[in-house]
């Protein structure tokens, strides 16, 4: 299924993946630092939504508390609680 998240409190204004049997697919951030953003979104394609919850979830962005990665774990927690 697609979802689409608008993050709070980071410089990405769009994240948009789809999950597919618990498995975390085609992640686009709009916005942001580009090419970090870019190779987070191929480092977690594929992987289940709940290891990239465990590994990316609490990770803040310089003084700011809250980060790209982080509000990707909220997106994928809240896309899943939907999802039952």
């Amino acid at each position: 299924m697609f979802y689409s998240y608008t993050p709070k409190g980071t410089c990405s204004h769009q994240i948009e993946f789809e999950i597919d049997n618990g498995i975390l697919k085609n992640v686009s951030f709009a916005g942001g630092c580009n090419g970090n953003l870019k190779a987070l979104s191929i480092l977690v394609e594929g992987m289940p939504c709940s290891e990239v919850i465990d590994k990316l979830s609490g990770i803040r962005c310089g003084f700011r508390p809250t980060s790209c990665s982080d509000q990707l774990t909220r997106a994928v927690s809240e896309a899943m609680e939907n999802e039952k």
